[in-house]
């Protein structure tokens, strides 16, 4: 072999081999990095979680009187849609245009809008406790649930008072004429009833049908959303999901259409109201925003008050630093701001 072939063999091999070191080294480094990136900002997330948690509870103290209202008004309506139970009779279903337009899904698919309507309530679960994780939030987490149980126990009563009223038949399957979940048997004891036969009582109840307590969730969901949420896509996502939530209900015959058009407008006039009737909720940019703003107006001025005099003893000039605008004088004109100002008119007093 020549030798100049075995130098320029040893050449290429040789930096052929550095090239590998330096990649190595360079992923090694990159890697590093990336785990010290991934560190500090699983150490910023932990810190802003800590903090937030500590904000919450505060204002859980302050509020738990109207959380715990809220959730004791969830069993009274759970209980009020088992007692119904017991006073519905089966019997023909009744006429319903959403039953003659809507083809009927069958019992093999009533699971596609509980299906959709579990996305939609956890969705906006997880959304209420997003300022616990990002950066932007507009609102505190308690705060957001006074209001939305406060639309709830709203347009829970009035269901309750609505479906007290009138038992209709039952369109779903189990509440058909033959069934034997159409009727509940007389209670043993008051305990039978207070505990609703959970959760088959509440899967199967018959009789709490004017309006639907689906949409009443939905609708409030979306509204919240509307007016507290940020993304425009969402919003509108949110009340196309509604309407598809409403389509399945029907198709599924869950409920009549006419549960379903009652909930569209009494559950939205429910929250336009409570909302009128509620104070505004802080919005957490501009608290942000106000924090760094002294704290008066008197405080302001002292402030600057000090720091004049200060300057004065030490022999400079005080200016207002809110006054440091651009002016020049040409031709009798003041540039003041970018507006033209005439010196003759401004020193006739015009």
């Amino acid at each position: 072999m020549c030798r100049y072939e075995v130098i320029w063999k040893w050449s290429l091999y040789g930096y052929s081999t550095i090239n590998d070191e330096n990649n190595i080294n360079n992923n090694k480094n990159k890697e590093k990095n990336m785990s010290l990136y991934i560190g500090r900002e699983a150490s910023k997330l932990w810190k802003r979680i800590c903090a937030e948690t500590i904000t919450e509870i505060n204002l859980l103290v302050e509020n738990w009187k109207y959380l715990l209202a809220g959730l004791v008004f969830q069993y009274i309506h759970g209980l009020a849609a088992h007692g119904v139970h017991y006073l519905h009779r089966p019997g023909p279903t009744l006429q319903d245009i959403g039953f003659i337009l809507l083809p009927e899904l069958g019992q093999d698919k009533a699971f596609i809008s509980e299906t959709l309507f579990t996305c939609i309530f956890l969705s906006f679960v997880l959304w209420t406790f997003h300022p616990f994780i990002f950066k932007s939030k507009k609102f505190y987490t308690v705060t957001i649930w006074c209001r939305v149980l406060s639309f709830l126990v709203a347009s829970q009563a009035l269901r309750i008072v609505t479906f007290y009223s009138t038992q209709l038949p039952g369109p779903n399957y189990h509440c058909r004429e033959g069934s034997k979940l159409a009727t509940l048997p007389r209670p043993d004891s008051v305990l039978e009833v207070l505990l609703i036969n959970f959760p088959h009582g509440v899967i199967y109840g018959c009789g709490d049908l004017i309006f639907s307590s689906h949409m009443i969730f939905t609708l409030v969901f979306v509204n919240t959303y509307q007016r507290y949420g940020t993304r425009r896509f969402i919003k509108q996502l949110g009340w196309f999901l509604a309407m598809w939530q409403s389509l399945l209900i029907i198709a599924s015959r869950k409920h009549y259409s006419v549960d379903v058009v009652v909930a569209w407008y009494t559950v939205n006039l429910v929250v336009f109201f409570v909302e009128k009737k509620l104070p505004e909720l802080p919005d957490r940019t501009t608290v942000a925003a106000t924090m760094l703003l002294p704290l008066s107006t008197k405080d302001s001025k002292d402030g600057r008050t000090k720091e004049e005099n200060h300057k004065l003893l030490n022999g400079n000039s005080v200016v207002d630093p809110a006054d440091w605008r651009q002016r020049t004088q040409a031709n009798g004109k003041i540039l003041e701001d970018g507006h033209v100002l005439h010196a003759d008119t401004a020193m006739n007093g015009a």
